[in-house]
C-alpha cells in the first residue's frame, strides 16, 4: 500500500516545469509514496477549497512545488504605505493556491517539503516562516550529483512521512 502526500502544483506548467514535476513525482513513486492533488489524483465536488482540506486530511506529508505562475516586470510594492517602494527587478510570482496548500498542511501538522523555482520567493517561499528549509526546484536534466543531493532530501523527508502514517 502506497502512502498518500499531498503535492501543491499548479495544473497549468511550461514543458520544462512539466519535466522537472516529473522528476520529483516519480522520486515520490520510487519511495512508495501516493502524490495527490486537487485536478490532478481527486476532483472536487464542492468547494475547492475545502475539496483540498479533505484531501490532505487523509494525507501523511506534502510537496509544495512553487513555479512561476506570473511574471511583472516592474510595479509598486506596498503602494500608500510608508514601505512603498517602485520595483523596477522583474519578479516571479507562484499560484497563490501554493500558498493556502502549505498552509492547510502545515495546520494540519503534517511533514512538508518545499521546492521553488529561481526567482520565486513571498509567504510560505522566505527562509524562516516554516520550521523547513526551502529547496530549489530540481532542473529536469540533474546532475548525478544533484540527484544524489535530491535522494537525500527526500529520504529524510519520507522517513518523518513515514513516522505520521504509520503513528496515525
Amino acid at each position: 500500500m502506497r502512502i498518500p502526500v499531498f503535492v501543491s502544483c499548479p495544473t497549468s506548467l511550461s514543458p520544462e516545469q512539466a519535466a522537472s514535476r516529473k522528476l520529483i513525482i516519480n522520486r515520490l513513486d520510487n519511495l512508495g509514496l501516493e502524490p495527490r492533488a486537487l485536478g490532478r489524483s481527486d476532483y472536487p465536488t464542492g468547494f475547492p477549497l475545502r475539496e483540498v482540506h479533505v484531501i490532505a486530511k487523509h494525507c501523511s506529508g506534502g510537496v509544495i512545488l512553487g513555479f512561476e505562475q506570473f511574471r511583472s516586470n516592474s510595479g509598486i510594492s506596498k503602494p500608500g504605505a510608508p514601505e512603498e517602494a517602485m520595483i523596477a527587478d522583474t519578479t516571479s510570482y507562484p499560484t497563490p493556491w501554493n500558498q493556502l496548500e502549505a498552509g492547510i498542511v502545515f495546520g494540519l501538522g503534517l511533514p512538508l517539503l518545499i521546492f521553488k523555482q529561481e526567482g520565486i520567493g513571498g509567504g510560505v517561499f522566505d527562509p524562516g516562516v516554516t520550521d523547513v528549509f526551502i529547496h530549489t526546484m530540481p532542473p529536469p536534466k540533474s546532475s548525478p550529483e544533484q540527484l544524489r543531493q535530491l535522494r537525500e532530501v527526500f529520504l529524510s523527508w519520507q522517513s518523518k512521512v513515514r513516522d505520521h502514517y504509520y503513528r496515525w
